[in-house]
């Protein structure tokens, strides 16, 4: 009994902390959430005046044949009354809108803040497609939950209550026939609920899986061309759409399911209520020592419908519920970690171990380093010091692991054996072969590194890192708009954006990747010369194959593919 007991209490468990979860991502808007429930309420309360003025004229009119004039005040009160319900109607959607955006603008910081911890070692086994589906999709999936299905939630703990004692003040037996029904409606859409919850969380999944494939083959859409695979991959896309459009159609008639279930009780509900006011009028039924008036009966028949009236809206928003515990469910698997509020210690470029003070700034012992992907080691037992404010070139053949050391010193490749000591806090920048830019000008592209930097600063990053002799030919200069990943840009140029927002960042490390490839002598050492000035009493460690750049090192260690051992060389 304990063993089958024990899953369903860990769902449950996991599903008061999903709600828990949500309900902290709209903490910044408490009073907009207050307000919205209060308008609601608000109007709710109205609406049995408005009811209640409306039997009265009937029963005026029609029963007791008064004049129009004598009926005036309360015909007044009544348009009042429609007046402020629209008022408080558009209060509530207002206040409620706002506490959807305050969430969603909220779980996109947390989710973005919990991205930026787990760091560029964990976000290089990701796909971007599907992470991007957490700040988009499912930022939507919770926006119906804090507009619709929160303050109805709200409605439906107060108005019915408040209807049921109205009611049960001028009939107790339509008031019982209320309460005994009610319960039927939030049993059966339990039911309900758990189906589209399960049907959520399978759709959310497959539309961030869908959008992973998608956004993988754009990125290679070129590649793809050059070897006439677009059909191929079209049908992949194809099947992909389709299973996204199975699941979505799935919710939607789980949702549809819902709202039947509701509307047949509901309906059966009501009618109970008119067969027993028709019995009582055609004196087949007798409960009370008097038949119930008129304008009674109509007080009652017109609250019976608005009694499940928030329940139906319930049901409409239910599924709006499901989305969101789908939405923190996917954010927990894609993140791959629980959902408290407390930030996720991120791993460790470097592991902080106790150094001496006048140790080296890096001492690397005995590493051994493999690619990810790769099957084989690329090098073991490797071991080297570096000085502060050294400048180191790392030159050897392609495939030597130069590339790799560079990641493992900045922290993106940890090693599979040996460790990598740092002398106190240090700033690390990299600048890789490929420097990802994106669609914007290219100071735009710089100002990555420090979005408040000046005009100044940035123009003599870019004229240290040599962007400035490209850049003067090009029509607006810095402010040129090129293209996402550096379209219109060759490959020395990017690299040199690269290289200068680097240089902007001013780190204490830098790790460069081959900066010189692809420039002509003059630009070379021109690029050699500036980066002296701007490394001057910084570490500099730099794979390449130029015999200017090894000249411009302190010193050379020159990696053998065959034997995985560091040979240096003084410069």
């Amino acid at each position: 009994m304990n063993e089958s007991t024990h899953p369903a209490e860990a769902q449950r468990q996991q599903r008061r902390q999903q709600q828990q979860w949500l309900a902290g991502l709209a903490q910044g808007a408490l009073s907009r959430q207050r307000l919205a429930a209060f308008a609601i309420c608000a109007s709710g309360a109205l609406l049995i005046g408005q009811a209640a003025a409306i039997a009265w004229l009937i029963q005026s009119i029609v029963v007791e044949h008064r004049p129009l004039a004598q009926t005036a005040a309360v015909f007044g009160l009544l348009a009042l009354v429609l007046l402020f319900r629209s008022l408080l109607g558009g209060l509530a959607q207002s206040a409620a809108g706002d506490v959807a955006d305050a969430a969603r603008l909220a779980l996109r910081e947390k989710v973005y803040r919990r991205l930026m911890e787990r760091g560029p070692l964990w976000l290089r086994r990701q796909r971007t497609g599907e992470l991007s589906e957490l700040l988009l999709s499912h930022g939507d999936a919770i926006e119906g939950y804090y507009a619709g299905f929160q303050p109805v939630r709200t409605e439906v703990m107060v108005v019915p209550l408040l209807i049921v004692l109205a009611v049960g003040w001028v009939d107790w037996v339509v008031a019982v026939i209320l309460v005994c029904t009610a319960p039927l409606v939030p049993f059966f859409m339990m039911l309900v609920g758990w189906g589209a919850e399960a049907a959520g969380r399978a759709q959310l999944g497959e539309l961030a899986r869908m959008s992973g494939h998608f956004a993988d083959r754009i990125k290679g859409l070129g590649l793809l061309r050059l070897y006439g695979r677009g059909d191929a991959e079209l049908g992949g896309i194809a099947a992909a759409a389709e299973g996204v459009r199975e699941r979505t159609m799935k919710v939607l008639r789980i949702a549809f399911l819902s709202s039947t279930v509701l509307e047949f009780f509901a309906s059966i509900s009501v009618a109970m209520v008119a067969l027993y006011l028709g019995l009582s009028y055609l004196g087949l039924m007798s409960l009370h020592a008097t038949v119930p008036t008129l304008g009674t009966g109509m007080f009652c028949l017109l609250l019976a419908p608005e009694f499940y009236a928030p329940l139906r809206r319930l049901a409409a928003h239910y599924h709006d519920r499901a989305n969101a515990l789908a939405a923190a469910a996917e954010v927990e698997r894609l993140l791959q970690d629980d959902l408290p509020v407390a930030p996720v210690p991120s791993e460790p470029a470097l592991p902080p171990e106790p150094v001496q003070l006048h140790a080296p700034l890096l001492t690397l012992q005995n590493l051994t380093l493999r690619p990810q992907g790769a099957r084989h080691d690329v090098m073991s037992g490797f071991s080297l010091s570096i000085d502060q404010g050294q400048h180191l070139a790392l030159v050897g053949p392609s495939g030597c692991g130069k590339s790799t050391l560079l990641e493992a010193l900045a922290g993106w490749l940890p090693p599979r054996e040996g460790r990598i000591l740092r002398r106190g806090q240090m700033r690390v920048g990299y600048a890789g072969q490929r420097p990802y830019l994106f669609h914007g000008s290219i100071a735009d592209n710089l100002r990555l590194a420090d979005p408040t930097a000046s005009d100044a600063r940035l123009e003599a990053a870019a004229e240290a890192a040599q962007v400035m002799r490209f850049a003067r030919e090009l029509p607006l200069g810095l402010d040129t708009v090129i293209g996402e990943r550096g379209f219109g840009l060759s490959g020395g140029e990017a690299r040199r954006i690269g290289l200068a927002r680097l240089l902007l960042r001013d780190p204490d490390l830098l790790l460069l990747d081959e900066p010189t490839a692809f420039l002509d002598p003059e630009t070379e050492a021109a690029l050699l010369q500036a980066l002296a000035i701007h490394a001057r009493g910084r570490t500099v460690v730099m794979a390449t194959h130029s015999a200017a750049a090894m000249r411009w090192a302190d010193a050379v260690v020159r990696l053998h593919p065959d034997r995985a051992v560091p040979e240096q060389v003084q410069a």
